[in-house]
């Protein structure tokens, strides 16, 4: 695994032995981040359910100014600070251990991505109830569809690569109806 693309190019990331975590694709990273240029630089960037960091440290080489990781699997954990050491990125960095959805709601972010385990699929729901950030994107199966509403986030644009697909929820004002 690497990062794709930004001031930390082609620089080599860590991994997790084993199948507990599912990396997203190095194609669906790059679609991700074609589609946040104009909104990644200086932004605060959450990594919720971060296995090995990978999406939160491609924000950072792409121009966001901060990332939060948010991950409670103690090897997740490890290799997340063992990549941003690597890296040198921890003076932009905090990784938060713990349940993604309890950590959301103490989060202040620009943007968001959400990647729990497929099978978790309650999970989405409960995190995108959590939050209140301008954007936030979820990486899903492509046969699963999380909602197109949350609260006051609206699903705005999907994007299908394969077996994993993209949601993109944007705030909208509370007095707007459904």
């Amino acid at each position: 695994m690497r990062v794709i693309g930004g001031e930390l190019r082609s620089r080599r990331l860590k991994s997790i032995p084993g199948l507990d975590t599912r990396p997203t694709p190095d194609r669906l990273r790059v679609t991700l981040f074609d589609i946040l240029t104009a909104r990644i630089r200086g932004a605060v960037f959450v990594d919720a359910y971060a296995g090995t960091g990978a999406v939160g440290i491609e924000a950072l080489s792409r121009g966001a100014a901060r990332c939060v990781f948010i991950e409670r699997g103690k090897s997740a954990v490890e290799t997340i600070r063992e990549n941003l050491h690597a890296l040198g990125l921890e003076d932009r960095a905090s990784v938060v251990v713990g349940k993604v959805s309890a950590a959301l709601a103490r989060q202040r972010a620009d943007i968001i991505f959400l990647d729990p385990p497929y099978e978790m699929e309650t999970e989405y729901a409960a995190a995108l109830e959590q939050t209140d950030a301008p954007l936030v994107i979820v990486q899903h199966a492509a046969r699963f569809d999380p909602g197109d509403a949350h609260g006051l986030l609206r699903r705005v644009r999907l994007v299908r690569q394969g077996d994993n697909a993209l949601s993109f929820y944007g705030r909208v004002p509370e007095n707007t109806p459904p």
